[in-house]
């Protein structure tokens, strides 16, 4: 016959491993990015645990590499590299290779790894269809002219669209939520930051209705993990 003392300890234990597995449960159901968001697809993720980032295509591969963090993976772009580009935009670029978008959703962690300055930044591409045509946003320490907008590149040099902006975006060292939502029948461009409820940047732009999508910097440098991508994939049209 089991005693009293001995079933206490059967339950104590069921108890703990009960809530183990629960546990354990909440992190996996966690872990998972909803299968649609604002009504589109899930059509790429990236946590980069694989510990290579074969499906980018940065523009100079030497100043990208995945590294560690802890017990974590991020696409890190560890140098700050000046390529020459037909008009004036960022210089650090990584697209997701042979994907093309409309209609997207693009949610990002995102890290500044450079000193504190004026303009620290860091950048998310889209529309991008070579580099004379695309847009961007610079998500800049201090708004100005040509920072901390929205930016579209059209055969000459970026031009800020932005309808709403904020005065800037309070880097740190920590990492940070980014997400960039674009409908390319109304035009409109939203941005968010750590917030995902307020956009902090807006704009409406009709003139690029397709292309990659990426991540980067103008001249500075930072680490990237977490990248989801919801979307309607479309050809790219035959020039």
């Amino acid at each position: 016959m089991i005693s009293l003392k001995t079933l206490t300890r059967i339950s104590t234990a069921l108890l703990v491993v009960t809530a183990a597995l629960a546990s354990w449960s909440l992190a996996d159901e966690k872990a998972k990015p909803a299968k649609t968001l604002d009504g589109l697809p899930l059509i790429f993720e990236d946590d980069f645990e694989t510990g290579e980032a074969k499906r980018w295509l940065p523009a100079n591969a030497e100043g990208w590499k995945v590294t560690h963090q802890g017990d974590n993976h991020v696409y890190s772009q560890h140098k700050s590299i000046k390529l020459k580009t037909p008009y004036r935009s960022p210089y650090n670029r990584a697209f997701i290779k042979d994907l093309y978008v409309s209609d997207f959703v693009l949610d990002v962690q995102l890290q500044s790894t450079i000193k504190d300055y004026g303009h620290r930044d860091l950048c998310m591409f889209f529309g991008y269809q070579d580099p004379s045509h695309l847009y961007y946003v610079h998500l800049g320490k201090k708004m100005d002219p040509h920072a901390n907008n929205i930016f579209i590149v059209n055969d000459a040099d970026r031009k800020s669209i932005s309808t709403k902006t904020t005065d800037g975006t309070n880097w740190d060292d920590d990492w940070h939520h980014a997400r960039v939502v674009r409908n390319v029948e109304s035009g409109t461009i939203d941005i968010y930051f750590d917030d995902m409820e307020t956009p902090v940047m807006t704009a409406v732009d009709k003139n690029f209705t397709w292309g990659q999508v990426g991540i980067g910097s103008f001249d500075d440098t930072g680490n990237f993990d977490d990248i989801l991508l919801y979307g309607k994939k479309v050809d790219k049209p035959k020039q």
